[in-house]
């Protein structure tokens, strides 16, 4: 007597629809704040390239200049 009512239960706590994902929003990012402390670190460490990119052409001119007679 005891199996069908185990039976039934089971049945009935398959039905059970599991909740849906949470929504994202179409920017294409992620929710997860950690990863958005190191997208920031990325952004930063982008901006300091570029400085530092920009300071070694300025030097390169610099001593090409020298070079010249």
């Amino acid at each position: 007597m005891k199996y069908p009512i185990v039976a039934i239960a089971l049945v009935l706590a398959a039905c059970d629809q599991p909740a849906p994902p949470p929504k994202v929003e179409d920017t294409g990012r992620t929710p997860n704040p950690a990863f958005e402390t190191q997208i920031q670190a990325v952004k930063k460490a982008r901006a300091v390239e570029g400085q530092l990119q920009d300071a070694a052409d300025a030097q390169r001119r610099d001593i090409e200049r020298a070079e010249r007679p």
